[in-house]
């Protein structure tokens, strides 16, 4: 089974890398979904292999000087509270501590892929619209302020689901920032990624959700199925992509939340 693992590794890696979104919107549906795992394992393994393939991806971007670190920090100054308090109250108060919330688990996860595909179709919409009613008034400190609520409600979402921190987040930046450049959004998005996967996934681990001969597996077949995605990248084009992933998300979103 491990092979199978290392293969849906390699199979995700190449998605992210092809796409630059789609890492816990299909690894974990697919280990709940084809390989059976408990969904509160798989999002648990799920969001410390993000946080290791995704550092790879900072350290790239930090190279060329594509994050900004402000508002990497604004959302992690949101997110990495949201992640800890959520986890905290679902342990404690969820009936049969998180193990047992796995019917929530599902559900959010289903409606966080449904958001991630509408964020996905309509990304050019969102930033054409934000950049259209902004009129050149923007108000630095209330975008600030939304940029810290734009990571809390991130963090809600990632620690329970796993979901939301590639696409949703990338989608909210475009529309906080329509000026910013799409590239220093891509990477300010992916660079904040990082912390906020690796706390959940340590609370996760503290939980015991955590599968290390899972998330090994999974490793060996992402970090070359990434650098694949990454090169073939270039010669396929964003319109054939970006639809066929998400008509995958809905399809998998529709599944977990009528499971």
């Amino acid at each position: 089974m491990s092979i199978a693992y290392t293969i849906a590794g390699f199979a995700v890696g190449a998605i992210v890398g092809l796409t630059g979104v789609g890492g816990g919107s299909l690894m974990t549906p697919l280990l709940v979904l084809l390989f059976g795992i408990n969904p509160s394992v798989a999002v648990g393994t799920d969001l410390l292999y993000a946080a290791i393939t995704k550092a790879g991806g900072t350290l790239a971007h930090g190279l060329k000087g594509t994050v900004d670190w402000t508002i990497t920090r604004r959302l992690a100054t949101g997110s990495i509270p949201g992640a800890v308090v959520t986890l905290v109250l679902v342990a404690n108060f969820a009936p049969g501590g998180i193990g047992g919330a796995a019917a929530l688990i599902k559900t959010a996860l289903g409606v966080a892929l449904l958001l991630t595909a509408v964020a996905i179709v309509f990304r050019k919409q969102i930033q054409a619209y934000a950049l259209k009613h902004s009129g050149g008034q923007e108000n630095p400190r209330r975008t600030a302020w939304l940029t810290i609520l734009t990571g809390v409600v991130l963090g809600v979402l990632v620690s329970i689901s796993s979901v939301g921190a590639g696409a949703l987040g990338v989608s909210a930046l475009f529309f906080l920032y329509p000026r910013l450049p799409t590239l220093r959004i891509v990477g300010s998005d992916i660079a904040h990624a990082v912390p906020l996967t690796l706390v959940a996934g340590i609370g996760h681990w503290f939980l015991g959700n955590i599968d290390w001969a899972l998330l090994g597996s999974l490793l060996i077949g992402s970090l070359p199925g990434i650098w694949l995605g990454s090169h073939v990248s270039t010669r396929v084009p964003d319109r054939v992509l970006r639809p066929i992933l998400a008509t995958m998300l809905v399809l998998v979103g529709s599944k977990l939340i009528a499971a």
